[in-house]
């Protein structure tokens, strides 16, 4: 069966992540309905960086429940973290389209989406596939799956019991640095 992907990046120090949450097409419906169920009144969207701790914890046990696999891409960055992004992107669609995956969502990063768009279309062309892997940069705010991504690398970037909270999604760690 295909899968969808929704993927969110994080910055910790010198390490850049991209979180990449995958599931099936049919899990969609009702794990939007969750996520959206987690919403506090006003709010339009869970978006880690700016929630407090206690409310950290309780979305993390939260989203840790939730039937999705999620993989991690790390790669060491200066202070440009461009080129650790794209390098991470590029691999996540070259295990993407290894997985037959029929849909990639990232969340928007305005002007800066072109330097994605340039990278998975070079990883596409170099890597042709039989089943086409479709893709879009969106708002968080209107994809509420991007919530889950967002969360994973946050919560795996800040290591220690925020890691181990949602330690039972993980279902790969690819270090770029160490292939």
């Amino acid at each position: 069966m295909t899968v969808h992907a929704f993927a969110d990046e994080s910055r910790r120090g010198s390490t850049y992540l991209i979180a990449v949450a995958l599931t099936e097409p049919g899990e969609l419906r009702q794990l939007r309905r969750n996520l959206r169920s987690l919403l506090l009144c006003g709010q339009t969207e869970v978006h880690f960086h700016n929630e407090k701790e206690p409310r950290r914890r309780a979305l993390a046990n939260a989203i840790a429940r939730l039937p999705v696999a999620v993989r991690i891409y790390t790669r060491s960055c200066g202070r440009q973290d461009e080129p650790a992004r794209q390098d991470c992107l590029a691999q996540v669609i070259r295990d993407l389209l290894d997985r037959s995956a029929h849909r990639l969502v990232l969340d928007s990063r305005s002007h800066r989406d072109t330097h994605d768009e340039a990278t998975i279309r070079r990883v596409i062309a170099q890597h042709p596939h039989p089943v086409p892997l479709v893709y879009e940069h969106v708002g968080s705010t209107s994809e509420a799956m991007l919530w889950i991504p967002d969360a994973v690398a946050w919560c795996f970037a800040r290591g220690g019991q925020w890691r181990t909270r949602i330690g039972n999604l993980i279902d790969a760690v690819n270090d770029l640095d160490y292939p």
